[in-house]
């Protein structure tokens, strides 16, 4: 058995797991650091939890402990709070064969060296003391981590039969840390990627947003791809490769290797992505062309054309982003700027009303009550620097519409209105939808700047309404 020693950074989440182990060590309870936070220390990170395992039965945790909840009792897992923070406490255990691709027949509460046994990969199967910071590796997890290796425990085919999910957390894993996936391992991921089916909508989810969100988002799609679980739950993607674009826009060469580059420029915009907007991008980078493919056609001097694409890819994205269980309102958000992602092209001849709407819209997966935040604006205006830097590499409609947006004043987007139904009854106007298309066309009239007190909106509704009753003469002389 390997064996080395690490420090913990000090935080409060330590703070919490020592004192969580120092009651059970108080007990006569074997108690280790398991996992995640081993493994992120011995590489120098900050870990984002820290998780125990010990010899204490769940009913002898629940007893030690004010504050605790079973969220998995019948596998040795208690979640303790200590201090208002969640530490989990797993018992050492062993388990039975995996019928069903996900949860063991049955468990047996056992030894450390068991315990790790059962465990996914190498590096994730190390404990340490949490008061001497002495590791204990039953499975080399050290030299593999040294080394910058993905491997499984054992038999990689066991591993990926007992969990499918496996063969998705070595790609996040391989992915985050830029290691190679050990040659065995690899024919393990190979032969299980069509089992992904097997694992529910909810889970496969979370770990492409894992994926996609962590530090090196194009390297994961390229692995996903290459270890042909691509084409199984994300085959809008898939279908990305080889459709050739026009190369005086982009030179870079087919919409995949566009949508990789987009990627890879992302990954130096301040990594990890933190919550909110900043996770609204990285979906909408991966999703904003997947309507390529369909809208894709060829003029007669055989230039390539993708008319409406971002229509299409609009509802692509909503339909791929449902199918995972994501919330509607994450999903809506994302269709949205697949949808909006080439309006800022356009910019030198749009209007202060359309871009100013454009301000205006919010969204819906991030609400804050901050207006003048203009998130939903922000997140389109680095989708569409990240989309220009990929293919040709010109900024210069995107650094026009950014000072557009930077000049315009708080508020600007939605102005009081001027004028309401109430003025159309005064008018003599009668109630219908002619109403919406009078006060719409004021509106734009405002936001175009073309107007702006209540006197000029009534003479401009006044003159639209007496335009709109004038009889038509349809003869013709």
């Amino acid at each position: 058995m390997a064996s080395t020693h690490i420090n913990f950074p000090p935080s409060p989440l330590l703070d919490a797991a020592l004192a969580v182990a120092g009651r059970l060590r108080n007990s006569d309870h074997d108690v280790c650091f398991a996992g995640g936070c081993v493994r992120d220390c011995l590489l120098g990170l900050a870990p984002s939890d820290y998780d125990l395992a010990t010899s204490a039965t769940p009913d002898v945790v629940v007893g030690l402990f004010p504050h605790t909840v079973k969220v998995g009792a019948a596998f040795g897992v208690i979640l303790v709070v200590q201090d208002h923070i969640p530490v989990e406490v797993a018992t050492f255990r062993s388990e039975g064969a995996y019928s069903d691709g996900r949860h063991p027949g049955e468990v047996a509460f056992s030894t450390p060296e068991k315990d790790v046994l059962r465990r996914d990969f190498t590096i994730n199967g190390l404990l340490a003391d949490p008061f001497t910071g002495q590791v204990r590796d039953f499975v080399g997890g050290v030299t593999d981590l040294g080394a910058g290796i993905i491997r499984a425990i054992g038999d990689p085919s066991a591993r990926f039969a007992e969990d499918r999910l496996r063969v998705l957390r070595a790609i996040r894993f391989a992915a985050r840390f830029g290691f190679p996936i050990e040659e065995a391992t690899w024919e393990g991921i190979l032969r299980f990627a069509p089992a992904i089916r097997d694992v529910s909508m909810e889970r496969i989810r979370d770990e492409l947003d894992l994926i996609f969100t962590g530090p090196h988002p194009a390297r994961g799609l390229e692995l996903l791809q290459r270890s042909g679980l691509l084409p199984v739950i994300l085959p809008e993607l898939e279908a990305l490769r080889g459709v050739e674009q026009n190369p005086d826009f982009h030179p870079e060469g087919d919409v995949w290797t566009h949508t990789l580059r987009a990627l890879e420029l992302l990954e130096g915009d301040g990594w990890p992505l933190p919550p909110g907007p900043a996770s609204l991008l990285v979906w909408a980078v991966l999703l904003h062309d997947i309507g390529k493919p369909r809208a894709a056609a060829c003029r007669e001097d055989g230039r390539r054309t993708f008319y409406c694409h971002e229509q299409v890819g609009a509802g692509l994205a909503a339909e791929l982003l449902t199918r995972l269980r994501f919330p509607s309102d994450f999903a809506r958000d994302v269709s949205e700027l697949v949808a909006d992602h080439m309006r800022l092209a356009a910019v030198f001849h749009m209007k202060d009303a359309t871009l100013k709407r454009l301000v205006g819209k919010t969204l819906q997966s991030w609400p804050d009550p901050d207006p003048l935040a203009r998130h939903y604006v922000r997140t389109l205006l680095g989708l569409h620097r990240l989309d220009c830097l990929a293919s040709h590499g010109g900024l210069r409609e995107h650094e026009h519409a950014r000072e557009r947006i930077d000049a315009l004043s708080p508020g600007a987007e939605k102005p009081p209105r001027l004028v309401s139904g109430r003025d159309l009854q005064a008018l003599g106007v009668p109630p219908g939808p002619v109403y919406r298309e009078l006060l719409s066309a004021v509106e734009e009239a405002q936001l175009n700047g073309e107007l702006a007190t209540r006197e000029e909106a009534l003479a401009l509704l006044t003159r639209l309404a007496g335009e709109r009753s004038a009889p038509r003469d349809d003869h013709e002389g």
